[in-house]
């Protein structure tokens, strides 16, 4: 299985911090050894389809604040669109 990063996820990727890169890097060894949907069963990751404008797109926790935002192109590619801290401020 092949992963993909778009620029801005690259972008975003080098400015997260270490541990959050670290378990982004593991999820995708993951998948690239297992596949992607033996990733969608361990339950540490909480990955789980979004709704709304991003329908399509999953999401995975790698920890209580940030989030990779990624989608399934083909049965063998994944392109991570997004990393980045979820807002839990109230609007």
């Amino acid at each position: 299985m092949e992963i993909r990063l778009t620029k801005f996820a690259q972008k975003q990727f080098r400015k997260a911090p270490s541990l959050i890169q670290d378990k982004l890097e593991d999820w995708m060894l993951l998948i690239e050894a297992e596949g992607l949907d033996f990733a969608r069963t361990l339950k540490g990751y909480h990955d789980e389809p979004l709704q709304g404008n991003r329908k399509g797109q999953r999401s995975i926790r790698l920890n209580r604040q940030w989030r990779a935002i990624y989608e399934e192109l083909t049965g063998t590619i994944v392109e991570i669109q997004e990393i980045t801290p979820h807002d839990y401020r109230v609007r």
